[in-house]
């Protein structure tokens, strides 16, 4: 990619102040010399997401990642978007493109898949919890993958909404035990003593898409009674990852991501 005029991306959220993202991809455009590229938090509240969006282009940005609550309405404004995308009904990348178009991915789906210590097995079962843009991306990987799912969500009419569309079922409560947790609330992000779960020990792997540090007091119970953690910074990575590579063409380095992701606050 040519570093002659310079690229702006950013992260749009609300909130948006914690996110990591930033720094890890500046740590990615200095380990590849990438010296005119820039990206930076952009704070968003809902009723201004649309048209902040149309005029990122203007502003000199190429490309932003989207979290927590604008996933929904980011596929519902892109011009065009991969099937993945429009089938979680969800997108966390969007490009902008030189023709004026804005095309809308979805990285959480694989990305969620390479932090996994190993692949579902077909015919394995998974706990998700939430339902939200996160929840359908994991509820669709897994789904794909083989998995047999299950959603918990706090209203269980959008549980039982995201399970109709995604051909997952609904999980009565949080608990239920299964070959892999996921967790995709809030739940553990402003408070450290807070789980979304009583008992940590039902399930051999325990992901939990909240990062805070010292981990969240899911991952921590977990890690105790032996289980094998992923945590939300590894899935941060690995969604970074690939929007960078969407956005450049280049192999994202993973180790100087991550690092910067870790070190960061």
């Amino acid at each position: 990619m040519s570093t002659d005029a310079p690229r702006r991306f950013g992260v749009l959220g609300w909130p948006v102040a914690h996110s990591r993202s930033p720094a890890m991809h500046q740590a990615a455009y200095a380990e590849l010399g990438l010296d005119g590229c820039r990206y930076q938090r952009l704070p968003v509240p809902p009723e201004a997401f649309e048209e902040t969006v149309r005029a990122l282009p203007h502003a000199g940005f190429s490309g932003a990642n989207v979290t927590i609550p604008h996933k929904e309405a980011a596929l519902a404004l892109a011009d065009e978007a991969t099937d993945a995308a429009r089938a979680i009904g969800a997108a966390n990348t969007l490009t902008f493109c030189a023709d004026g178009t804005i095309h809308a991915d979805n990285t959480d789906a694989p990305g969620t898949l390479a932090a996994l210590p190993a692949p579902p097995e077909p015919g394995s079962t998974a706990l998700v919890l939430g339902a939200g843009g996160s929840a359908r991306a994991v509820v669709w990987a897994l789904s794909h993958a083989g998995a047999r799912v299950r959603v918990h969500n706090r209203t269980r009419a959008r549980a039982e909404e995201l399970a109709a569309t995604l051909g997952a079922h609904v999980a009565d409560t949080p608990d239920e035990p299964a070959d892999l947790l996921v967790n995709c609330t809030s739940v553990g992000l402003a408070d450290p003593d807070a789980s979304p779960v009583a008992d940590a020990s039902r399930w051999p792997v325990v992901v939990d898409l909240v990062y805070r540090e010292g981990g969240t007091r899911l991952e921590r119970d977990a890690r105790a009674a032996g289980a094998h953690t992923v945590d939300g910074l590894e899935i941060l990575v690995q969604q970074g990852a690939l929007s960078f590579h969407r956005w450049t063409g280049i192999q994202a380095p993973l180790d100087a991501m991550r690092r910067a992701a870790r070190s960061s606050s």
